[in-house]
Protein backbone atom coordinates (compact mmCIF):
# COMPACT_ATOMS: atom_id res chain seq x y z
CA UNK A 1 0.00 0.00 0.00
CA UNK A 2 1.79 3.23 -1.24
CA UNK A 3 1.37 6.32 0.86
CA UNK A 4 0.81 9.59 -0.61
CA UNK A 5 2.75 12.05 -0.37
CA UNK A 6 2.81 15.05 2.26
CA UNK A 7 1.16 18.55 1.28
CA UNK A 8 2.61 22.12 1.48
CA UNK A 9 0.83 24.17 3.94
CA UNK A 10 -1.33 26.82 3.56
CA UNK A 11 -1.55 30.54 4.69
CA UNK A 12 -4.58 30.11 7.09
CA UNK A 13 -6.22 33.51 5.82
CA UNK A 14 -5.45 33.07 2.02
CA UNK A 15 -6.02 29.19 1.38
CA UNK A 16 -4.71 29.58 -2.05
CA UNK A 17 -1.03 30.56 -0.81
CA UNK A 18 1.64 27.62 0.00
CA UNK A 19 3.49 29.25 2.78
CA UNK A 20 6.45 27.11 5.33
CA UNK A 21 6.24 30.07 7.91
CA UNK A 22 4.00 30.11 11.20
CA UNK A 23 2.95 32.23 13.56
CA UNK A 24 5.14 32.44 16.47
CA UNK A 25 2.56 32.88 18.67
CA UNK A 26 -0.42 30.65 17.27
CA UNK A 27 1.25 28.42 15.01
CA UNK A 28 -0.72 28.90 12.23
CA UNK A 29 0.66 29.00 8.53
CA UNK A 30 1.08 32.72 7.25
CA UNK A 31 1.51 34.17 3.78
CA UNK A 32 3.92 37.27 3.04
CA UNK A 33 1.04 39.49 3.01
CA UNK A 34 0.18 38.32 6.36
CA UNK A 35 3.43 38.22 8.39
CA UNK A 36 3.77 40.97 11.14
CA UNK A 37 7.49 41.44 12.01
CA UNK A 38 8.01 40.48 16.02
CA UNK A 39 10.77 40.93 18.36
CA UNK A 40 11.50 37.11 17.28
CA UNK A 41 10.30 35.84 14.23
CA UNK A 42 6.39 36.94 12.59
CA UNK A 43 2.86 37.08 13.80
CA UNK A 44 -0.13 36.69 12.23
CA UNK A 45 -2.67 40.07 12.38
CA UNK A 46 -4.88 38.51 14.75
CA UNK A 47 -2.36 37.96 17.44
CA UNK A 48 -0.95 41.20 16.65
CA UNK A 49 -3.94 42.76 17.04
CA UNK A 50 -4.34 40.63 20.22
CA UNK A 51 -1.37 41.59 21.71
CA UNK A 52 -1.76 45.39 21.41
CA UNK A 53 -5.28 45.01 23.12
CA UNK A 54 -3.67 43.19 26.05
CA UNK A 55 -0.24 44.64 26.18
CA UNK A 56 -0.31 47.43 28.87
CA UNK A 57 0.41 51.25 27.42
CA UNK A 58 3.88 52.50 27.72
CA UNK A 59 3.59 55.77 31.22
CA UNK A 60 5.69 58.46 32.20
CA UNK A 61 6.46 58.96 35.71
CA UNK A 62 3.75 60.57 36.27
CA UNK A 63 1.05 58.60 34.81
CA UNK A 64 0.71 60.17 31.04
CA UNK A 65 0.70 58.87 27.88
CA UNK A 66 4.39 58.08 25.53
CA UNK A 67 3.02 60.25 22.84
CA UNK A 68 4.15 63.21 24.69
CA UNK A 69 7.73 62.47 22.90
CA UNK A 70 6.46 63.70 20.50
CA UNK A 71 5.07 66.98 21.47
CA UNK A 72 2.34 67.14 19.32
CA UNK A 73 0.56 69.25 21.97
CA UNK A 74 3.11 72.08 21.99
CA UNK A 75 3.25 72.35 17.93
CA UNK A 76 -0.26 72.60 18.22
CA UNK A 77 -0.36 75.17 20.89
CA UNK A 78 2.78 77.14 19.18
CA UNK A 79 0.40 76.83 15.31
CA UNK A 80 -2.40 78.55 17.30
CA UNK A 81 -0.72 81.26 18.67
CA UNK A 82 0.60 82.09 15.59
CA UNK A 83 -2.17 81.59 13.50
CA UNK A 84 -4.01 84.22 15.44
CA UNK A 85 -1.03 86.72 15.28
CA UNK A 86 -1.83 86.29 11.46
CA UNK A 87 -5.30 86.96 12.09
CA UNK A 88 -4.66 89.83 14.45
CA UNK A 89 -2.24 91.44 11.69
CA UNK A 90 -4.92 90.95 9.28
CA UNK A 91 -7.68 92.66 11.01
CA UNK A 92 -5.19 95.64 11.88
CA UNK A 93 -4.29 95.76 8.48
CA UNK A 94 -1.07 95.76 9.92
CA UNK A 95 0.00 98.61 11.83
CA UNK A 96 1.41 98.41 15.06
CA UNK A 97 0.44 94.68 15.21
CA UNK A 98 3.69 93.94 13.38
CA UNK A 99 6.40 96.75 14.13
CA UNK A 100 5.20 97.21 18.08
CA UNK A 101 4.38 100.29 19.64
CA UNK A 102 5.41 99.47 23.38
CA UNK A 103 8.60 98.93 25.10
CA UNK A 104 11.70 99.16 22.25
CA UNK A 105 8.98 97.44 19.96
CA UNK A 106 8.37 94.42 22.15
CA UNK A 107 4.69 95.12 22.92
CA UNK A 108 2.86 96.12 19.48
CA UNK A 109 -0.32 98.30 19.47
CA UNK A 110 -3.88 96.32 19.85
CA UNK A 111 -5.53 95.03 17.19
CA UNK A 112 -9.78 94.50 17.15
CA UNK A 113 -9.07 90.89 17.50
CA UNK A 114 -6.88 91.80 20.50
CA UNK A 115 -9.36 94.05 21.89
CA UNK A 116 -12.30 91.53 21.15
CA UNK A 117 -10.46 88.80 23.36
CA UNK A 118 -7.73 90.18 26.13
CA UNK A 119 -8.09 90.44 29.83
CA UNK A 120 -10.61 93.57 29.82
CA UNK A 121 -12.38 94.02 33.30
CA UNK A 122 -14.84 96.38 32.96
CA UNK A 123 -15.19 99.15 30.34
CA UNK A 124 -17.95 101.15 29.49
CA UNK A 125 -16.84 103.09 25.79
CA UNK A 126 -19.65 105.25 25.49
CA UNK A 127 -19.91 106.59 29.25
CA UNK A 128 -21.38 105.45 32.31
CA UNK A 129 -24.62 104.88 30.83
CA UNK A 130 -23.76 103.39 27.50
CA UNK A 131 -22.90 99.28 26.89
CA UNK A 132 -20.60 98.28 28.98
CA UNK A 133 -17.91 95.66 27.84
CA UNK A 134 -15.35 93.43 29.79
CA UNK A 135 -15.14 90.60 31.81
CA UNK A 136 -17.43 91.96 34.60
CA UNK A 137 -19.86 92.44 31.95
CA UNK A 138 -20.54 88.77 31.13
CA UNK A 139 -17.57 88.35 28.45
CA UNK A 140 -15.66 85.38 30.21
CA UNK A 141 -14.21 83.94 27.66
CA UNK A 142 -11.65 86.48 27.40
CA UNK A 143 -10.05 84.23 30.19
CA UNK A 144 -9.22 81.99 27.74
CA UNK A 145 -8.90 83.84 24.68
CA UNK A 146 -6.57 85.88 26.00
CA UNK A 147 -3.41 83.40 26.66
CA UNK A 148 -3.58 82.94 22.80
CA UNK A 149 -3.45 86.44 21.63
CA UNK A 150 -0.26 89.15 21.13
CA UNK A 151 1.16 92.82 20.83
CA UNK A 152 3.19 92.17 18.11
CA UNK A 153 5.79 90.14 16.50
CA UNK A 154 8.39 90.05 18.70
CA UNK A 155 5.64 89.78 21.55
CA UNK A 156 3.91 86.50 20.28
CA UNK A 157 8.08 85.42 18.73
CA UNK A 158 9.60 85.67 22.71
CA UNK A 159 6.59 83.41 23.85
CA UNK A 160 6.60 80.50 21.34
CA UNK A 161 10.56 80.35 21.57
CA UNK A 162 10.07 79.80 25.44
CA UNK A 163 6.92 77.20 24.73
CA UNK A 164 8.93 75.49 22.91
CA UNK A 165 11.83 75.18 24.86
CA UNK A 166 9.82 74.34 27.99
CA UNK A 167 6.57 72.76 26.29
CA UNK A 168 8.94 70.02 24.57
CA UNK A 169 10.36 68.78 28.01
CA UNK A 170 7.54 69.02 29.99
CA UNK A 171 5.00 67.36 27.41
CA UNK A 172 7.38 64.53 27.54
CA UNK A 173 7.76 64.06 31.28
CA UNK A 174 4.24 64.77 31.91
CA UNK A 175 2.34 63.26 28.78
CA UNK A 176 -0.10 64.94 26.28
CA UNK A 177 -3.05 65.26 28.35
CA UNK A 178 -1.48 66.64 31.60
CA UNK A 179 0.71 68.65 29.82
CA UNK A 180 -2.11 70.52 28.07
CA UNK A 181 -4.01 70.99 31.66
CA UNK A 182 -0.83 72.57 33.21
CA UNK A 183 -0.82 74.49 30.29
CA UNK A 184 -4.37 75.82 29.98
CA UNK A 185 -4.59 76.05 34.36
CA UNK A 186 -1.84 78.29 34.18
CA UNK A 187 -2.81 80.39 31.19
CA UNK A 188 -6.50 80.87 32.43
CA UNK A 189 -4.88 81.42 36.38
CA UNK A 190 -2.76 84.55 35.18
CA UNK A 191 -6.04 85.78 33.54
CA UNK A 192 -7.54 85.77 36.53
CA UNK A 193 -5.09 87.13 38.85
CA UNK A 194 -4.99 90.29 36.40
CA UNK A 195 -8.40 90.23 36.39
CA UNK A 196 -8.17 90.26 39.67
CA UNK A 197 -5.54 93.06 40.34
CA UNK A 198 -5.19 94.82 37.39
CA UNK A 199 -6.88 98.65 36.58
CA UNK A 200 -10.40 96.96 35.08
CA UNK A 201 -9.85 99.51 32.20
CA UNK A 202 -6.52 98.44 31.30
CA UNK A 203 -6.59 94.97 28.23
CA UNK A 204 -4.02 92.61 28.73
CA UNK A 205 -3.21 89.50 26.67
CA UNK A 206 -0.58 87.04 25.59
CA UNK A 207 0.83 83.42 26.31
CA UNK A 208 2.94 84.49 29.22
CA UNK A 209 0.85 83.66 32.05
CA UNK A 210 1.05 80.11 30.40
CA UNK A 211 4.50 80.55 30.05
CA UNK A 212 5.64 81.35 33.97
CA UNK A 213 3.17 78.69 34.78
CA UNK A 214 5.27 76.12 32.60
CA UNK A 215 8.77 77.71 34.44
CA UNK A 216 7.50 76.73 37.94
CA UNK A 217 6.28 73.59 36.64
CA UNK A 218 9.73 72.71 35.18
CA UNK A 219 11.10 73.63 38.69
CA UNK A 220 8.79 71.70 40.61
CA UNK A 221 9.01 68.55 38.42
CA UNK A 222 12.88 68.42 38.15
CA UNK A 223 12.86 69.04 42.11
CA UNK A 224 10.28 65.37 41.74
CA UNK A 225 12.38 63.89 40.32
CA UNK A 226 15.18 65.00 41.75
CA UNK A 227 16.80 66.42 39.12
CA UNK A 228 19.71 69.36 39.88
CA UNK A 229 17.33 73.01 39.03
CA UNK A 230 20.40 75.50 39.40
CA UNK A 231 19.87 76.15 35.64
CA UNK A 232 16.17 76.90 36.07
CA UNK A 233 16.11 79.28 38.75
CA UNK A 234 18.91 81.77 37.00
CA UNK A 235 16.09 82.17 34.49
CA UNK A 236 12.87 82.44 36.28
CA UNK A 237 14.44 84.91 38.02
CA UNK A 238 15.86 87.22 34.91
CA UNK A 239 12.08 86.54 33.88
CA UNK A 240 10.97 87.95 36.96
CA UNK A 241 13.31 91.37 37.23
CA UNK A 242 12.39 91.57 33.16
CA UNK A 243 8.56 91.40 34.58
CA UNK A 244 9.24 94.11 37.35
CA UNK A 245 11.44 96.25 35.00
CA UNK A 246 9.47 96.81 31.08
CA UNK A 247 6.49 99.04 30.95
CA UNK A 248 3.24 97.43 30.11
CA UNK A 249 3.92 94.12 31.40
CA UNK A 250 1.27 92.93 33.83
CA UNK A 251 2.89 91.85 36.76
CA UNK A 252 -0.34 90.17 38.02
CA UNK A 253 -0.64 87.94 35.20
CA UNK A 254 2.95 86.61 34.81
CA UNK A 255 2.92 86.64 38.87
CA UNK A 256 -0.52 84.64 38.65
CA UNK A 257 0.27 82.24 35.80
CA UNK A 258 3.50 81.47 38.10
CA UNK A 259 1.71 80.71 41.21
CA UNK A 260 -1.15 78.47 39.33
CA UNK A 261 1.27 76.89 37.52
CA UNK A 262 3.10 75.69 40.53
CA UNK A 263 0.02 74.83 42.25
CA UNK A 264 -1.34 72.42 39.29
CA UNK A 265 2.51 71.06 38.83
CA UNK A 266 2.32 69.79 42.62
CA UNK A 267 -0.90 67.81 41.81
CA UNK A 268 0.50 66.23 38.59
CA UNK A 269 3.99 65.41 40.25
CA UNK A 270 3.15 64.55 43.90
CA UNK A 271 -0.17 62.45 43.32
CA UNK A 272 -0.52 58.95 45.04
CA UNK A 273 0.91 56.50 42.52
CA UNK A 274 -2.21 54.22 43.64
CA UNK A 275 -4.99 56.82 42.81
CA UNK A 276 -2.73 59.03 40.88
CA UNK A 277 -5.27 59.93 37.55
CA UNK A 278 -8.34 60.47 40.47
CA UNK A 279 -6.04 62.46 42.64
CA UNK A 280 -4.53 64.85 39.15
CA UNK A 281 -8.31 65.38 37.99
CA UNK A 282 -9.99 66.07 41.10
CA UNK A 283 -6.92 68.27 42.30
CA UNK A 284 -7.29 70.05 38.86
CA UNK A 285 -11.00 70.47 39.40
CA UNK A 286 -10.26 72.16 42.99
CA UNK A 287 -7.98 74.63 41.21
CA UNK A 288 -10.46 75.52 38.95
CA UNK A 289 -13.15 76.22 41.35
CA UNK A 290 -11.18 78.24 43.21
CA UNK A 291 -10.45 80.28 40.37
CA UNK A 292 -13.84 79.79 39.56
CA UNK A 293 -14.84 81.48 43.24
CA UNK A 294 -12.11 84.23 42.38
CA UNK A 295 -13.91 85.31 39.49
CA UNK A 296 -17.00 85.70 40.42
CA UNK A 297 -15.87 87.88 43.51
CA UNK A 298 -14.21 90.25 41.42
CA UNK A 299 -17.39 90.68 39.25
CA UNK A 300 -19.38 91.49 41.97
CA UNK A 301 -16.78 94.09 43.28
CA UNK A 302 -16.89 95.92 39.77
CA UNK A 303 -20.34 95.49 39.79
CA UNK A 304 -21.41 96.65 43.11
Amino acid sequence: MSESPPTTPACYRHPSRETYVRCTRCERPICPDCMREASVGHQCPECVAEGRRTSRPVRTAFGGGAAGRLGYVTRALIGLNLALMVLSIISARGGDAVAGAGFGGLLGGSTPLTEWGSVLGLWAPLGPFGPQEGIAAGEYYRLVTAMFLHYGILHVAMNMWALWVLGRSLEATLGPLRFLALYLVAGVGGNVAAYLFSNPAAATAGASTAIFGLFAALFVIMRRLGRDTSTVIPILVVNLVFTFAVPGISIAGHLGGMVTGAAMALVLAYAPRARRSLVQLGGGVVIGLVLVGLTLMRTAALLA
